[in-house]
């Protein structure tokens, strides 16, 4: 069940998902269109797409994309102060990498029945590590779900199946 926000939190939330879902469609046609963008006071400091098919890159995650621009534009892996938001939620690949860079909060929009690690699948965040992130879920959860669920739909139609 997703944390209930005051208005402006959740406003605010939904403006930086439509951010994360701009990264989404850059992923498109090759990748998955899942999009991420890391924040720091309100301004975008990294962003990334899913790259794993174009650049063939098991860790082409978006998250990890993201992840590693904001620390190139910061100037060091320590995202503290920054929140992560991410159009699907964390895989377990993910979620360490989000917890070893100390962001502070991660909001995502569609729930990962498959592969989720922030509560689908498992819950890294609810394990007794140094550092794990608070977690918002279901933000423009149908914008992210639909745009995923068209991409499936378009791949299975073309190839006759999941790739």
């Amino acid at each position: 069940m997703p944390l209930e926000l005051p208005p402006p939190l959740a406003a605010a939330d939904a403006a930086l998902m439509v951010e994360a879902l701009a990264e989404a469609l850059r992923a498109l046609p090759d990748d998955v269109p899942v999009g991420a963008v890391v924040v720091r006071e309100g301004a975008v400091v990294g962003r990334g797409c899913n790259t794993r098919q174009r650049e063939g890159d098991i860790c082409g995650h978006a998250e990890l994309n993201a992840l590693r621009d904001a620390a190139r534009r910061l100037g060091g892996w320590n995202l503290t102060g920054c929140t992560l938001y991410v159009t699907l939620e964390p895989c377990p690949m993910c979620a360490g990498a989000i917890a070893q860079a100390r962001i502070d909060r991660v909001v995502f929009g569609a729930a990962d029945p498959k592969a989720g690690a922030m509560g689908s699948v498992c819950d890294l965040t609810a394990m007794p590590f140094p550092h794990v992130p608070r977690v918002t879920s279901g933000v423009l959860e149908e914008a992210c779900a639909a745009l995923l669920t068209r991409f499936f739909a378009a791949l299975r139609e073309e190839r006759g199946s999941f790739a």
